[in-house]
């Protein structure tokens, strides 16, 4: 049996265990929170170095994308070097290439007629891909980099001018803490007057996409009628989704058990899988490989 741990600095609330079978091997995947707790998050991975066939790393990147290049946060090198002899994965492997293929999935299939309707990413930095496919779909995007990561009160309205910023940011960001960059399940603003500003984004917007962490601090009540493509969801989560009128959900990653994992640990299956650290898989190999293992986007109609 293949065994992965998704070590997240995200909230142990959101712990899960589940079975699966597949391409014919056993697999126990297992995500653990460390309630943003960095230390215990590189303990963990040293007590289970060598144990496990693959780590996903949940709750904090290892790089950003600004400019054409990659910039490793500083805060995940001690979290990534913590790992000695088993893979370490964020997921960005499968943002940069599942995500944007899911977005064609939906279109080519008339799941979603992506055409004229106006997308919020509330977070385009780690999932750029993702607000391309959109785009390249037919949506006009709102890319809520400025206001919801950093409190600027800016919404950013086309890739070009999000190229630029980031370029120009992205080599000071990733020196921040990140808890100022990551919504915190202890974290959430109360104040109905703090909120309204970001409430108005999510009534523009058709589909609102992008991280869960950051869609559901800031949601309004009511979201009938709009449709979330995200990734990590629990059973809870969907449950508060049928409750705000959501129409339809469409979780990038694959259900497990009713849970939707995050893309590190659809990573680390892939790693576990064909005995290859990330690094040696080119992006065409990991879309071959899901397409291989039939990692189909989950969608529900509420």
């Amino acid at each position: 049996m293949k065994r992965v741990v998704s070590v997240s600095i995200g909230s142990s609330k959101r712990n899960h265990k589940v079975f699966a079978n597949i391409k014919g091997v056993e697999f126990e995947i297992e995500r653990i929170g460390t309630d943003g707790d960095i230390k215990k998050a590189i303990e963990i991975i040293k007590s289970l170095d060598g144990k496990v066939d693959a780590f996903g790393m949940g709750g904090i990147d290892i790089v950003l994308y600004g400019g054409g290049k990659n910039y490793v946060i500083r805060e995940a090198i001690p979290i990534k070097n913590a790992a000695k002899k088993t893979p370490l994965v964020d997921g960005t492997g499968v943002k940069n290439t599942f995500e944007k293929w899911v977005i064609k999935y939906l279109q080519e299939n008339n799941i979603i007629d992506f055409k004229g309707k106006t997308a919020l990413v509330v977070c385009a930095l780690d999932r750029y891909k993702l607000a391309e496919g959109l785009y390249e779909a037919g949506c006009k995007l709102l890319l809520g980099d400025a206001l919801f990561a950093l409190g600027i009160p800016f919404m950013i309205k086309s890739l070009k001018t999000f190229y630029y910023l980031a370029a120009l940011l992205v080599p000071f960001i990733i020196k921040l803490p990140f808890s100022m960059l990551y919504p915190n399940d202890d974290k959430k603003e109360q104040n109905p007057k703090k909120l309204q500003k970001y409430w108005k984004y999510y009534e523009i917007a058709d589909i609102i996409a992008g991280d869960y962490k950051y869609i559901q601090k800031y949601m309004p009540d009511s979201l009938e009628g709009k449709i979330i493509i995200t990734n990590t969801i629990t059973k809870e989560d969907v449950e508060d989704l049928k409750a705000r009128k959501l129409k339809m959900l469409v979780t990038t990653t694959p259900e497990f058990d009713g849970r939707s994992f995050g893309t590190n640990v659809v990573e680390a299956i892939l790693v576990a899988l064909t005995g290859k650290r990330l690094e040696e898989m080119s992006q065409q190999e990991v879309e071959d490989l899901i397409k291989e293992i039939d990692f189909k986007p989950r969608v529900e109609i509420f």
